[in-house]
């Protein structure tokens, strides 16, 4: 593979992580309704930090209850969740791995708002309009919105001021802002969802001034010499659901947003795409129907206006084609003119293991390879030579040490982010240490770990990675019982987050 710069420090102003593989923001529904956290998020932040990653993001963190996505997430909206993060962050540097906290607010776009953002109206219960930049709802999940006050935008930038404090307090290495995906700062950045006609909407530096007020007001709390970055969508591709709506931020309104963060003293950059989470180009891959048709029924209660319409395309199969020409628009569009920038080494069936080639072929395996990893790269490259200094990071699909290591030998990146590719691999990093190019079983891109966390706990879900033996030449019911066991080799592995068990206690 020649140098390998995976291993190398990764140099912030502030900061030092010590190899180029940051964990990305991945969440699961494990912590208690009101906010706190529980045993299982240590265990989950464990896994990785002991799998060798340079640096941790945590998963989303609402500043405020109002703002989170769902119920049974993490907060950092009180004094009382210090001590909890500083569990985290001490359980993470036992192995020299740094904890990167993502302080966020959902604005309109949440799955499911939770009893505290509801109201009882004409007599039934329904969620209560979201702060936003906009009264129209979210479109993905429909959602209410309301297009917030003055005051309200600036007990929010409080908020996200005091998360910030209190993150430097708990002992944690820095700080990432949710900027990207569709989430509120995301709706004051876009061009196609602020709808506001004062100084917080309309040209480019107006809705721009959210964030930056943000930055100033985490600055005056933690110093200038904390580190913070902020996750960033450069091409946002609006134009979803119906596909003539407004595409969104350009590439050139991206680059001019980074070089204000730069000289308003963020530390990174953290390189994505998308205005909204799912997105159809974000996590790459195909629509996990199969997973969806089981958890998206969760959605349903929560009032949003599509939610309905959702699950009558997830559960029913006839309907999959007309969604999917739908949300692969996009992915057919942009893909017929993508072209990879670069290239990792070529998949050799020996480097797979021998079951999981009975499943995916090393030829299809490294087709996936061609068609889902580095799908950012070139994005974070016009951003990254427009910065002065600062690094970037970028997500998209990595999971292959020689294209990472290419990746940013080649100037594309300064360091890479992955999610899914970890959460089927936690110790990924440490088998590139160990000299393998791709993990035995690697991630094949289903996204059925995307559709779980609505009602189960977050975690690699495709059985092809589990058999134990192999499928040939076997009778029905022999097959029937190989199958089952990979079933419950998965099962294991999901609910090993849960190992070890909180200790119970006398209140």
């Amino acid at each position: 593979m020649g140098k390998n710069l995976i291993f190398e420090p990764l140099e912030f102003r502030h900061l030092t992580v010590k190899n180029r593989i940051f964990r990305s923001s991945v969440t699961g529904r494990w912590d208690n309704y009101d906010g706190s956290g529980t045993q299982a998020r240590v265990n989950w932040e464990n896994k990785f930090a002991k799998g060798g990653v340079g640096a941790i993001i945590s998963s989303y963190v609402p500043v405020s209850i109002k703002g989170r996505i769902t119920p049974n997430v993490v907060t950092i909206d009180s004094d009382e969740r210090i001590p909890f993060w500083h569990t985290v962050g001490e359980t993470v540097h036992r192995y020299g791995c740094k904890y990167i906290i993502q302080l966020s607010h959902s604005g309109r776009q949440r799955d499911i708002e939770g009893i505290e953002n509801t109201r009882t109206l004409r007599n039934r219960i329904e969620p209560i309009p979201a702060p936003s930049t906009t009264n129209e709802p979210d479109q993905i999940n429909g959602l209410p919105a309301n297009n917030m006050s003055i005051s309200e935008i600036k007990e929010i930038i409080g908020q996200f001021a005091a998360g910030a404090f209190r993150a430097k307090e708990a002992g944690l290495d820095g700080i990432e802002l949710h900027s990207s995906h569709g989430y509120l700062i995301n709706q004051f950045l876009s061009s196609a969802i602020n709808r506001r006609r004062d100084e917080y909407g309309g040209e480019l530096k107006n809705r721009y001034r959210f964030l930056q007020e943000i930055v100033q007001a985490i600055r005056k709390v933690v110093g200038d010499d904390f580190h913070l970055q902020a996750k960033i969508s450069v091409r946002e591709f609006n134009n979803i659901i119906p596909p003539w709506q407004k595409s969104g931020n350009t590439i050139e309104e991206s680059i001019q947003i980074c070089q204000w963060l730069e000289e308003d003293g963020v530390d990174a950059l953290h390189i994505s795409r998308g205005s909204t989470f799912p997105h159809p180009l974000l996590p790459s891959g195909p629509f996990p129907f199969r997973m969806f048709r089981y958890t998206y029924d969760t959605m349903t209660s929560s009032g949003g206006k599509s939610s309905f319409r959702n699950v009558i395309f997830f559960r029913y199969r006839f309907l999959h084609p007309l969604f999917q020409l739908i949300w692969g628009r996009l992915p057919r569009k942009v893909e017929r003119s993508y072209e990879q920038p670069i290239s990792g080494l070529e998949i050799k069936d020996e480097w797979l293991d021998e079951y999981f080639r009975e499943h995916v072929s090393t030829e299809d395996f490294q087709k996936l390879l061609n068609r889902h990893q580095g799908t950012v790269l070139k994005d974070a490259k016009e951003i990254k030579q427009n910065l002065k200094e600062i690094p970037i990071i970028t997500t998209g699909g990595f999971q292959q040490a020689s294209y990472i290591n290419n990746a940013i030998e080649a100037g594309y990146t300064d360091g890479v982010t992955m999610a899914r590719t970890l959460v089927a691999n936690n110790d990924l990093v440490q088998k590139f240490q160990e000299g393998m190019d791709i993990a035995p079983k690697p991630c094949n891109y289903c996204n059925e770990c995307l559709g779980a966390y609505l009602e189960l706990p977050l975690g690699c879900y495709n059985v092809d990675r589990f058999y134990q033996s192999s499928i040939k030449n076997l009778t029905t019911e022999q097959k029937d019982k190989t199958i089952r066991e990979a079933e419950q080799a998965r099962t294991r592995e999901v609910m090993s987050v849960f190992d070890p068990p909180p200790k119970p206690y006398v209140p």
